[in-house]
C-alpha cells in the first residue's frame, strides 16, 4: 500500500517536472497541475494514520486520525486552484496579445488567414 502510493506520488511529480520543461505555456500549466496534486498526496501519505474521525465527543482510550494533515490539504488545494487559475488567465491574456500583434503586422496565426488590407484585394 505505502510503495504503492510512493510510486503514484513519484509519477505525478516526474510528469509535472518534465512538463514544467517544455515550452508550451498549456503543457507548463499542467506540470503545476500534477506537481500540486503530487505534494497534497505526499502531505497526506506522510500524515497518514489510522483511526477514528476526529469529531468529538472522542471515544476514550481510541487512537484518532489527525486533523491538521486533512486541513493543511484543503488549504493547499484551494491556493493550488488560485494559482492554476491565474496561471491560466495569464496563458489567455498572452494567446489573445499573440494575435493581436500578429493580425497588426499582417502575420498568419497557426492556420487562421489574416484578412488583407481593401487595397491589396483582388477584384473578382
Amino acid at each position: 500500500m505505502i510503495l504503492g502510493l510512493a510510486l503514484v506520488i513519484s509519477i505525478l511529480f516526474g510528469c509535472g517536472a518534465f512538463l514544467l520543461l517544455k515550452r508550451d505555456l498549456i503543457r507548463m500549466a499542467g506540470g503545476v497541475i500534477l506537481i500540486s496534486n503530487a505534494a497534497n498526496l505526499f502531505i497526506v501519505a506522510a500524515g497518514l494514520s489510522r483511526g477514528r474521525e476526529p469529531i468529538y465527543p472522542l471515544p476514550p482510550g481510541e487512537r484518532i486520525s489527525d486533523p491538521l494533515v486533512q486541513a493543511l490539504v484543503l488549504t493547499a488545494i484551494v491556493i493550488g486552484f488560485g494559482t492554476v487559475a491565474v496561471l491560466l488567465g495569464l496563458i489567455y491574456r498572452t494567446y489573445t496579445a499573440r494575435i493581436a500583434r500578429a493580425v497588426d503586422q499582417g502575420e498568419e496565426t497557426e492556420g487562421t488567414p489574416v484578412s488583407m488590407p481593401p487595397e491589396d484585394r483582388v477584384a473578382d
